[in-house]
This record gives C-alpha cells, sequence and structure tokens, in this order.
C-alpha cells in the first residue's frame, strides 16, 4: 500500500466494534446457558480466530456481518488443536476457560503468536489446578482442565488485563471464591482493561469489585464466585477506541482538520490516548454519551490544533499511564514527530513482546523516514522532524502498519508500506475509510 502527504482530514466515520469486546462477548455468551446476540461484532480476523475456536469447542456461532449469534452450553473435547491464529486475546482468555473442562486440548497459533510468552498465565491456571505444557513457556499449550478448580487469591505484578481474564473465566469453575488483587492505580479505576469484570457481571456472575486505598495510591479487588451458572444478554459493541486513535492523532495536527467518530467505545480503562491528547492542547469534543452492555460510548469530533502542535515542552509516557495507552503507542510515537517537543517513552518493555518487538519496528521505520528517533531498552525518544516518504516494514503487525499509513499522510514523497494487509487482523477497510476521510 502507498500512502501520500494530505492537506487534512474531514468528514464522519464508523469504525469496526471493539476488538476486545467482541472476544469477551463471544466467549462469555459461549458458556452462558442459552442464545446471546451480538450487534456489531468486530470484522478482525483475531475475532474470526475466537469464533472458530468456540466452533470446534461444539459451540454454534452464527454471522451474517456485524451480528453474531452465540448458542451457548457445555463445551465439547474438539477434534483437533484450536488455532488462535495471531490472537494473544484469544489464547489466554480461552485458556481461563478450559482449565475449568475435564478434557485436554491444544491451543496453537501462527509464528507471531507462538513466539509470545505465556507463562504469566500458565502459572496461576496450574495453582488452580489445571494441567498445562507449553513449549518453554511459549505456545503450544497443552491443557488439560479440572472441574471444579480450586479457588485461589492472587496478586497481579503487572497490569496485564488477559492476565486477569484468564483467572476470572477460571474462576467461573472454581470450588469457592476467587480474588484478584492489584497492582495499584493513582484513581479508583482499574489500572488494566475491565472489559470482562464488566461483562461477567451483565451476564450475571456473582463478581464483586472494591478499591482499597494503600500507600500507593488504590488497589482494585475482584471477588467472583464459582459454579454460578451464566444468562445470555444482548450486547451491543461500540467502536474500537484503539482503532480511532489513528484517526485520532491524524486530525488533530494536519491543518483544518475536522472528523467525526460515531458510537465509539469510552470505556475509563481505555480513553488514556484522549485524555494524554486533551491535556497537551488537542481539540476534542465527545458527546451523545449512553451506556450499553455496562460499557460507555459516545461520539467524537476531532478538529486541527496548533495549541497542541506547538506544546514545547514535549510528552513523556510512562508509568501507569502505559496501561490505558500500549495499544496507541505506535501512534503516539509516529505524532511525536509533529510537536515541536516530541515525545518519550519509557517503561514500555512490554511492546517487546507483542505482534512484534514494536519498539524496535517503530525506531527501525522512523528512521527510514530520516525522523529524529532514540532507541530505549524500554522504550523510545522521538524528536519533532520532517518526515520524507519511505519504503517501510509491518512487521506483520497491524498497529504498524496503522502508525506508518498515517506517519505517510504527514511525510514529502511516497510512503509504501510492506505487508499492509496485516491491518486485517483488526480493523479490514482502514485503508478505505482512511481514503474516504481525506481532502
Amino acid at each position: 500500500m502507498r500512502v501520500s502527504r494530505v492537506k487534512s482530514l474531514a468528514g464522519e466515520i464508523e469504525l469496526p466494534g471493539d476488538k476486545s469486546i467482541s472476544h469477551r462477548a463471544a466467549i462469555i455468551g459461549a458458556i452462558s446457558d442459552g442464545e446471546t446476540v451480538i450487534k456489531n461484532y468486530s470484522t478482525g480476523r483475531d475475532c474470526d480466530a475466537t469464533l472458530n475456536c468456540l466452533r470446534q469447542l461444539g459451540i454454534n456461532a452464527l454471522r451474517n456481518g456485524k451480528l453474531l449469534n452465540i448458542s451457548g452450553g457445555r463445551l465439547t473435547k474438539p477434534e483437533g488443536p484450536l488455532d488462535c491464529g495471531n490472537s494473544g486475546t484469544t489464547i489466554r482468555l480461552l485458556s481461563g476457560v478450559l482449565a475449568g473442562h475435564d478434557f485436554s486440548c491444544r491451543l496453537t497459533g501462527d509464528e507471531s503468536l507462538l513466539n509470545r510468552p505465556m507463562n504469566r498465565i500458565i502459572k496461576p491456571l496450574i495453582a488452580m489446578g489445571a494441567r498445562i505444557k507449553s513449549r518453554d513457556g511459549r505456545a503450544p499449550l497443552e491443557i488439560s482442565g479440572r472441574s471444579p478448580l480450586k479457588s485461589v487469591s492472587y496478586e497481579l505484578t503487572v497490569a496485564s488485563a488477559q492476565l486477569k481474564s484468564a483467572i476470572l473465566l477460571a474462576s467461573l469453575y472454581g470450588d469457592a471464591t476467587t480474588r484478584v488483587t492489584g497492582p495499584p492505580s493513582r484513581s479508583r479505576v482499574s489500572i488494566s482493561r475491565n472489559h470482562t469484570e464488566l461483562m461477567l457481571g451483565f451476564f450475571g456472575a456473582d463478581i464483586v469489585e472494591h478499591f482499597h486505598e494503600t500507600d500507593d495510591g488504590f488497589v482494585q479487588e475482584l471477588a467472583i464466585s464459582g459454579m454460578k451458572e451464566l444468562k445470555p444478554q444482548p450486547v451491543y459493541v461500540p467502536g474500537d477506541i484503539s482503532s480511532a486513535s489513528f484517526f485520532i492523532a491524524a486530525a488533530s495536527v494536519l491543518e483544518g482538520s475536522d472528523i467525526v467518530i460515531r458510537d465509539l467505545g469510552l470505556n475509563p480503562t481505555r480513553t488514556g490516548i484522549i485524555d494524554l491528547m486533551k491535556n497537551c492542547g488537542a481539540n476534542i469534543e465527545i458527546g451523545d454519551r449512553r451506556r450499553l452492555n455496562r460499557e460507555e460510548s459516545g461520539s467524537v469530533r476531532i478538529r486541527s490544533s496548533a495549541d497542541l502542535r506547538h506544546q514545547s515542552g514535549g510528552l513523556t509516557i510512562s508509568g501507569d499511564i502505559l496501561s490505558s495507552l500500549i495499544d496507541e503507542i505506535p501512534i503516539l510515537a509516529v505524532l511525536g514527530t509533529q510537536l515541536a517537543g516530541g515525545i518519550t517513552i519509557r517503561d514500555a518493555e512490554e511492546l517487546r513482546v507483542k505482534e512484534s518487538d514494536r519498539i524496535s519496528a517503530i525506531v527501525n521505520n522512523l528512521r527510514k523516514m530520516k525522523a529524529d528517533v532514540t532507541e530505549y531498552d524500554d522504550g523510545l525518544r522521538v524528536g519533532r522532524s520532517d518526515l520524507s516518504g519511505a519504503k517501510v516494514d509491518s512487521y506483520g503487525d497491524h498497529r504498524i502498519a496503522m502508525a506508518f499509513a498515517i506517519a505517510g499522510l504527514f511525510a514529502d514523497g511516497h510512503t509504501e508500506i510492506v505487508d499492509s494487509e496485516c491491518v486485517d487482523v483488526s480493523f479490514p477497510g482502514f485503508f478505505q475509510v482512511l481514503e474516504s476521510v481525506v481532502k
């Protein structure tokens, strides 16, 4: 795919359903007793992987465009390996569910997924009674489940929604109450995404949330009772804010831009990019707020902002705020090339083990485009730069491909993105939607 410099972005768009919410709605619907109807289910390949795995587990999942009908009930032993594709969410969340079933199965995926660490989920699931074999802490995973599982108290040392979710889903099959705590946050909001606990509560799980004040801030504690039957519920999936981040960043700095994104998910654990950019002078307005299936959504209007472009102090992203921005780091690094003070990102070691080594991928591509960039073990520093078009590599990573499509809008000449088709993992039609607002 080739991208060239543009003057501005303008128009109204709607984005694919949120990937994180879609995964959870399908999985929780599958283990509920009856039919769950999901509207605006994500069109991304990752969420297709979840559906394919559920079908192999005996679940009837009928899809018509963005409408999905899940006939939930008892999962059955699959005849072959479960292929999770490129989706870390699929393999980690399903591992939690399968830990509580009395059969064995094998979970695998593509080359990228097979190289991502799985020990974080393996340790607590084994403590709960499941037997799990891995390839030195990586997939394929051989899971022999147990019912009931042993309920535990588990303290999270990292802000990982996938780890938390795996434990919570396994806890549905526990013999008592499981408690999951931490790590500390600065406010009474989960430090990691809370879609799983919201969805479980919506489907009738016996789950209670408390925040305990400590010297380090507030610690979230979730208590969930095992052996509670879930009831199917209608689910509407709002637009994916991680997909929106590319349009938010571009419209904020391209002079004369004015775009509106309709029905966008505004879960407080996911709005870090909006909060950060507004605090730095971005012109972003939110309206038409509503709440469906315990998730917040609304319309977001983004107009170009000289205050943001001329922000001289530079942005620094580190510490707690990273958990609400981890998927947005590639586009924020690209945005840094357009800000007077640039951007510094630290404490982001997790980016080394995503769909690609995202720190290395960002740095290599920005250097090809003549950007001022410095790489650290745990992040990078990007200075204000006049970008030049170049041939860049997606590294098979959808967020890298989309971030450098936006970089191409800022650059002189043409930018060619190798293997741009990988955007289909989360956002099929990304380039068509982008073209529709280019002016």
